[in-house]
């Protein structure tokens, strides 16, 4: 598959590495990502994964290599960066002890929304999740497949031009995964990049392209499509389990 214009790319990567000490966790990673893409980023514990991600986000200078994320260089512009991203790890990322709606403009005010925007984008979010009841409920009191929507909506609600979702799944009930996947693609439709890490294969199936690290380094990269094709498998179960049986390294 070819890469995706430079004008339309929100993420590029040329030989990205990140040492520690004798040990290279992401290993010279060349990648680019585009403009409202629905991209996979696939690898068994121990890969890379989530270090290549915090170099990504602005949390980790890289050791070598290149890379500019919403047009922002990782060296030099880690705070450009962060004010154009947005973030959802897999452990629940709101304040249990507030309601939804304190959660709601609490997130909002520290993404620099004015009060205006935020009235208009907390109305928006509590209609579309359709949590007009819940509002003034305490975020602990929602079951976790809710908390996390409302975790991916807070994530977003200043429109960044990219949002990373680190297993954003993990945990929760396949009809309440497949919703949640809604809300990207709806993310996506506005534009909006989904850099998205996961441990259900089904779920790579759902993205447009897929790259499957394996020891530091990118392994394969393309559309889940080609990638069965290219490693004559049914699932991207089988292309993941074809690639990850060779790694030398775990957690």
């Amino acid at each position: 598959m070819q890469p995706p214009p430079a004008s339309a790319q929100a993420i590029v990567c040329h030989e990205l590495t990140k040492q520690f000490g004798d040990f290279r966790a992401v290993d010279k990673i060349t990648l680019s990502v585009a403009q409202g893409e629905i991209f996979g980023f696939l690898g068994a514990n121990g890969a890379g994964k989530t270090t290549a991600m915090r170099m990504l986000c602005g949390l980790s200078y890289p050791s070598a290599g290149q890379a500019t994320v919403a047009g922002f260089d990782v060296y030099r512009q880690q705070e450009k960066i962060k004010q154009n991203i947005g973030y959802m790890s897999q452990k629940f990322s709101l304040y249990e002890n507030l309601t939804i709606l304190e959660n709601i403009e609490f997130f909002g005010g520290i993404y620099g929304l004015s009060n205006q925007q935020l009235r208009a984008k907390s109305e928006e979010l509590i209609t579309t999740l359709g949590l007009h009841k819940e509002a003034k409920k305490l975020v602990g009191s929602l079951p976790l497949g809710w908390k996390q929507k409302l975790a991916f909506s807070v994530a977003i609600i200043h429109e960044p031009k990219i949002v990373f979702l680190d297993e954003p799944t993990g945990g929760v009930d396949p009809v309440t995964r497949r919703q949640f996947w809604d809300l990207i693609y709806a993310a996506a439709d506005r534009g909006i990049t989904n850099f998205v890490t996961t441990h259900y294969m089904d779920e790579a199936e759902y993205c447009n392209r897929v790259s499957i690290m394996v020891d530091g380094r990118v392994e394969a990269l393309d559309s889940p499509a080609n990638l069965k094709l290219q490693y004559h498998a049914d699932s991207m179960d089988e292309v993941f389990y074809q690639l990850a049986r060779g790694a030398q390294r775990g957690e």
